[in-house]
């Protein structure tokens, strides 16, 4: 190791990637990278706006889904920082602290939104399969107990993150394979021992991501047992309707995240690229296509959207 070793009182800056292998096509990739945030920025912002403005929206539902769109705009600005100076400017160095704390805050954004997502099928086992207690079950107390859960579990399973890779060394060329900073790609940075920091990492995504998923799809299987208990087919899509948009930021957060895994487990000698796109996929499609869905599958939203869009226009 000699005089090129890094350990963490070195703090050793990182090397930041675009598109390996597709440089010449990275202008299209800034418009495209502009559009999925500004969609993202202004949707997300739009849904608070009008659950806030819309009396109606003052419901337990609406909550978890101003706090996903919350936390959809943290994860986009999380990452902004770094997209922006590395595809827009060509800066590729980050500093260590920097690059730990952006770490923390994309994982924890990912971790609160599983378990948003879990929370709000909850909502939907109770409206549907129990709905004379739903008041009862999720008042504005409880809901923001299941909100605040979700908060504390994420921070409490990511906060060792950067604390088991401050003290490893690093001795490597620190070049990272995105323009951004995960735990995955820093992982193989190091020259020490990092069998805890891979046990630990599987525990937390096995406890969080897997966890989560499966309570999910139980709380379907429920909800579709219940709903085909109802006589009338006009009324069992009409119940199954009100599941749609959840179903759907189910389906774009977690189709995307196993792809990111199969593709680091076993896409090993798949070109460089092909693991930036499916990150790129993975980070930014489910706080771009959340607002949309939620716009067009929400009557009162879609009312309200389109009542702000009249007035501009006129």
């Amino acid at each position: 190791m000699g005089g090129d070793t890094h350990n963490s009182s070195g703090l050793p800056p990182f090397t930041l990637t675009g598109l390996p292998g597709l440089e010449a096509s990275q202008h299209w990739m800034i418009l495209l990278l502009g559009l999925l945030y500004t969609v993202s920025i202004v949707g997300n912002s739009l849904i608070l706006f009008i659950i806030k403005e819309e009396q109606s929206l003052h419901q337990p539902m609406y909550y978890f889904l101003s706090l996903l769109s919350v936390n959809d705009l943290g994860v986009s600005f999380s990452t902004l920082p770094t997209v922006l100076a590395t595809f827009c400017f060509h800066i590729r160095e980050i500093s260590f602290n920097s690059c730990m704390t952006q770490m923390f805050f994309i994982h924890f954004f990912s971790f609160i939104e599983s378990g948003i997502l879990l929370v709000m099928s909850f909502d939907r086992y109770v409206a549907i399969c129990h709905p004379l207690r739903y008041a009862t079950v999720l008042t504005d107390a409880r809901v923001v107990q299941m909100g605040m859960s979700a908060i504390i579990r994420s921070f409490c399973m990511i906060f060792p993150l950067p604390l088991l890779l401050l003290r490893l060394p690093f001795c490597k060329a620190n070049v990272l394979s995105h323009a951004y900073c995960l735990h995955p790609d820093l992982i193989h940075l190091p020259c020490g021992d990092v069998t805890i920091n891979n046990i630990f990492g599987l525990v937390i995504v096995i406890s969080t991501f897997g966890l989560d998923s499966a309570l999910v799809f139980i709380s379907y299987v429920l909800i579709l047992r219940s709903v085909l208990a109802i006589a009338s087919r006009e009324e069992r899509l009409k119940t199954l309707n009100t599941c749609v948009s959840h179903m759907c930021a189910v389906l774009i957060f977690y189709v995307p995240k196993v792809g990111v895994s199969m593709a680091a487990r076993y896409g090993r000698h798949a070109p460089p690229y092909v693991h930036t796109l499916m990150s790129l996929i993975y980070l930014f499609v489910p706080p771009m296509l959340n607002p949309v869905i939620y716009s067009i599958k929400t009557k009162e939203i879609r009312r309200r959207l389109c009542k702000i869009l009249l007035r501009r226009k006129f």
